[in-house]
């Protein structure tokens, strides 16, 4: 006998949300006025409710089927190209009234997507600001004007870290007598380590954090400590982010980590002390993260049905824009500090669509502030043009439990199976990506110009993204962007090291950049969709440890290529192939929707599906 599937609330349950008054939902048991059903055409129909409620929530039966075809009658066919038990486009009540869709909700979401432009340029201006230099142990006053490469002969710094001992370079004296005293320290070989350097100033990059604050030698590591800081106050800030929003509101959380942003991002330019520089950073990461998901979710809750994924995935069009402005930016300042101002001045202007963007209505209702949700759903539906009822009812939903936490992913086989994929998929997908672009200046070529091409491919990866997901599966799609990944950056190690064929490996770089980018876009659609409503949150928290840790850790691979020079891409090879591996494991919703019509089991395969996406 066949094990029977989890039911949503085994999976993790779900919160119910009834939008009607006591009375209303009186009425509505007596079958006395007709309700807006949620159905899977994206369209709300009025149609008078005398159905129970496991009616109106399982699918009917194999025996149901055939008694209905015996009386004459044909179940209801979903629309073209669509599967009966897709839940994609369910709808509630306020997108009813507001609409599902409309100029409002993409005047909302174009404005909200701006809040990525000054997240991009905060987590990918260390490429510039901590871009290597070429340097050399200072000279001498009196040897200013000698050939960089006699210094360096003379001292014995073949290492630029080091120089002769005992050679008095104060001392005034000519050449010849200079060179007797570095052949005795020579014949001696005690080396000593230099004090100061000096540094490139023709070499396209400028002043950066390696000439401010010496960070060579033995303190090369630093530049890396420092990118690590800020993505330390990322990954914490994704697990918390979530949760603050929930208690205190999308909108509130969204300007309050923006006003914070743009300060902390203006006091870096001030900034003098790398001690200081290094704290700024990970504050600067932790409310960055905050604004990032802060404004998407706001901008998925401005939109109802099938809208939420297109809306979760054009927001993330800025992305590659703010890629390619940041490299033009730093060439034309190719000066750290100059460079800060520029990224953080933008974060002043978006403070001030503060007067402009609502706070969610769905959030506000699920809080009970029913009357500012009226305010905002009818000015939304004045800007739509749509027709509100004279007397509609707005009616806080009921809450369950609240008490989930991360136990509660690993309560069944499908949420243990899930979780553990997508904590793998995670930490896979953010190390190849970052791994590519916080990486662009120890690829060879020129680094402005890798940067923009990297933004570039991410336009139509995005694109061609949104358009394929709407045709076919997310999981064969995802997979592919992953295995695909994994085939170019192996392209890539193997042209590593030639200069001559420098152009194609650099096509192999910006061919894994587009197909990495494809994935990153699926990645948060598809785990929201396989997560129930109840502990999505809590699932989504859990992957962005896994994010977290990948991000703190992609500062540190880059040091690969200083042990073997094939090691970097040959580790964003293996990872993308293990992560195209494990995405096998993940349920394919395509899959099991046409299993739920098919086979004598269909309605338990379909109380699965349901299990697995709740909207």
């Amino acid at each position: 006998m066949a094990k029977r599937p989890e039911s949503p609330e085994e999976a993790g349950g779900d919160l119910e949300l009834p939008l009607l008054s006591q009375q209303d939902r009186s009425q509505r048991r007596s079958g006395t006025i007709p309700v807006c059903i949620m159905h899977n055409t994206g369209k709300p129909s009025l149609t008078p409710t005398t159905t129970t409620k496991s009616s109106s929530t399982s699918p009917p039966t194999e025996q149901q089927l055939q008694q209905q075809q015996q009386q004459g009658t044909r179940p209801q066919s979903p629309p073209p190209g669509r599967h009966p038990t897709e839940d994609e486009d369910e709808t509630d009540v306020i997108g009813d009234l507001m609409g599902h869709y409309g100029k409002w909700q993409l005047l909302m979401t174009v404005l909200l997507s701006l809040f990525q432009v000054p997240n991009t340029f905060h987590i990918s201006s260390s490429v510039y600001q901590a871009a290597n230099k070429d340097f050399w142990c200072q000279r001498p006053p009196q040897y200013q004007q000698m050939p960089v490469d006699e210094w360096r002969n003379l001292s014995g710094s073949t290492d630029n870290c080091h120089r002769w001992e005992g050679i008095g370079w104060s001392s005034p004296g000519n050449e010849t007598t200079l060179l007797e005293l570095a052949d005795d320290a020579a014949a001696e070989g005690k080396l000593v380590a230099c004090e100061r350097w000096e540094y490139a100033t023709q070499d396209n990059v400028g002043n950066t954090w390696t000439s401010q604050w010496d960070l060579v030698c033995d303190k090369e590591h630093m530049k890396n400590v420092a990118e690590m800081f800020f993505l330390l106050g990322v990954a914490t800030g994704g697990i918390i982010s979530g949760y603050l929003s929930d208690k205190f509101g999308r909108k509130t959380m969204l300007f309050i980590s923006a006003i914070l942003q743009t300060i902390f991002g203006l006091c870096l330019y001030f900034c003098s002390s790398f001690e200081l520089y290094l704290t700024l950073r990970a504050l600067l990461g932790l409310v960055s993260v905050s604004v990032t998901y802060s404004a998407l979710i706001l901008a998925i809750e401005y939109v109802d049905g099938k809208w939420r994924t297109i809306a979760g995935m054009y927001n993330l069009f800025p992305l590659p824009i703010s890629y390619m402005i940041i490299s033009g930016l730093a060439y034309l300042t190719q000066d750290y500090q100059a460079l800060q101002l520029c990224i953080g001045l933008p974060g002043i202007f978006l403070c001030f669509l503060w007067f402009v963007v609502p706070e969610s209505p769905r959030w506000l209702l699920v809080k009970g502030r029913v009357d500012e949700v009226r305010r905002i759903i009818e000015a939304a539906a004045k800007f739509n043009g749509r027709q509100l009822p004279v007397d509609y009812q707005l009616t806080p939903p009921t809450q369950g439990s609240s008490s989930q936490n991360i136990t509660h992913l690993f309560r069944s086989s499908y949420l243990r199976r899930i979780t553990i994929c997508f904590l793998c998929i995670w930490f896979t997908m953010n190390l190849v990506y970052y791994g590519i672009i916080l990486n662009m200046s120890s690829f060879g070529g020129n680094v402005y110009l890798n940067s923009a091409l990297a933004g570039l491919v991410e336009i139509p990866a995005i694109a061609v993204a949104m358009y394929i997901i709407t045709k076919v599966g997310k999981k064969w799609l995802f997979c592919a962007t992953l295995f695909c990944a994994g085939v170019a950056c192996f392209c890539a190690t193997i042209t590593e090291g030639r200069e001559d064929i420098l152009w194609l490996k650099i096509t192999f770089l910006m061919m894994g950049k587009f197909t990495i980018s494809a994935g990153n876009t699926i990645m948060p659609v598809y785990t929201a969709e396989l997560y129930p409503t109840a502990i999505r949150n809590v699932g989504v928290g859990a992957c962005n440890v896994a994010a977290g840790l990948a991000l703190i850790l992609t500062p540190y691979i880059s040091l690969l290529n200083k042990i073997e020079g094939h090691l970097l891409m040959a580790l964003l090879t293996a990872w993308s192939i293990f992560g195209g591996f494990v995405v096998l494991f993940l349920p394919a919703t395509a899959v099991r929707r046409n299993a739920a019509n098919s086979g004598t089991g269909g309605g338990h395969h379909q109380n699965a599906a349901s299990a697995a996406k709740q909207v």
